[in-house]
């Protein structure tokens, strides 16, 4: 008999809030030096959790390489063939950790009553996954993790970040500030994303169109355990500029605005050329000529550059081909 604080998935299944099953969804790219330690972490986090009768006996990790060089798919072997709490899923190719969760998340959501997203790193806090399922227990679909503070990172890494955040929300775009991929989604937030079709990823910009009752838990970033960051400087530009093309068209807007002024000050400037042709004062500038050149040059090529990355969305999006594909599990 289901229980009063149980909910249901879209198929009218019972969620279990009470002792749930909770899947713990590590993305690994490369992660071969911090694969051994975040194991034990994790299974010591599921243990926890369960002498404090907050979850099921069949709560797991779910493990996904994504496409590793290195290796990382042996070890999540050896880690399954010991203990059958770590399963695994082998990308066939690196498709980013964006897709790496999706698979992860898709993978666990009807063998699950919530899933986690933690990085292999473990610099997100296990303390925090236990507030996570606590929140869920009470009632919540979605948890999302968010960073106390940032005074552990770079005076650029901060600045960047805060920025790009407040340029997503002046574009339009909804949300959570210092909010990266740690977060609990429950099963039937899991089937609504499956509804969600785009090849052009960005799941920090998706949830909060889900809707659905959610919650936050503060926590302090970790540093590493071992190795080093994925996350270059490139791939950081990557999924921002993915996080704003993939929600809003209004950079578009912004460039018929700029062009918009551009013509009102070319009028005014037309005006000036005309009145001092006729009264004898025009000379040529070489120099103003150059600058408007190029001055409109540059604008015309970075138009044509935000123009051409919402084609470019297009012509992939069309084509509907499989956001990943999946060559090994280990699930049994």
């Amino acid at each position: 008999m289901p229980h009063p604080t149980d909910t249901y998935d879209t198929t009218g299944t019972v969620i279990d809030r009470t002792r749930p099953v909770i899947a713990l969804v590590v993305p690994c790219y490369n992660e071969q030096e911090v694969l051994p330690s975040t194991a034990l972490t994790l299974g010591s986090l599921l243990d926890t959790m369960l002498g404090k009768e907050m979850i099921s006996a069949d709560s797991f990790v779910m493990f996904v390489n994504d496409g590793s060089r290195d290796n990382t798919w042996q070890i999540i072997t050896e880690l399954h063939s010991r203990d059958n709490r770590f399963k695994g899923l082998s990308l066939a190719h690196n498709r980013g950790q964006q897709a790496a969760m999706l698979a992860g998340l898709m993978t666990v959501r009807e063998i699950s009553d919530a899933a986690i997203t933690i990085d292999a790193d473990m610099q997100d806090s296990p303390d925090a996954v236990i507030e996570m399922v606590e929140k869920f227990r009470q009632g919540a679909d979605i948890v999302y993790g968010v960073r106390a503070s940032r005074s552990t990172d770079s005076w650029f890494k901060r600045s960047s970040a805060r920025a790009f955040y407040s340029l997503q929300q002046r574009l339009g775009l909804e949300t959570i500030y210092d909010h990266s991929e740690f977060r609990l989604m429950d099963r039937k937030s899991l089937d609504i994303l499956a509804e969600y079709g785009e090849s052009n990823l960005y799941l920090r910009g998706i949830m909060p169109n889900i809707g659905l009752k959610s919650d936050i838990v503060t926590y302090d970033r970790a540093p590493r355990t071992a190795g080093v960051t994925k996350y270059t400087l490139g791939k950081l530009l990557a999924v921002s500029i993915d996080g704003i093309t993939s929600f809003t068209a209004q950079p578009m807007r912004l460039i018929f605005s700029v062009g918009s002024f551009l013509l009102f000050a070319d009028i005014i400037v037309a005006i000036w050329v005309l009145v001092s042709h006729f009264q004898g004062r025009a000379i040529s500038g070489w120099s103003s000529l150059m600058l408007s050149v190029w001055f409109l040059g540059s604008l015309v090529l970075i138009a044509l550059g935000i123009i051409g990355e919402y084609i470019g969305k297009i012509y992939v999006e069309v084509k509907h081909r499989p956001r990943y594909n999946i060559s090994e599990k280990l699930i049994d």
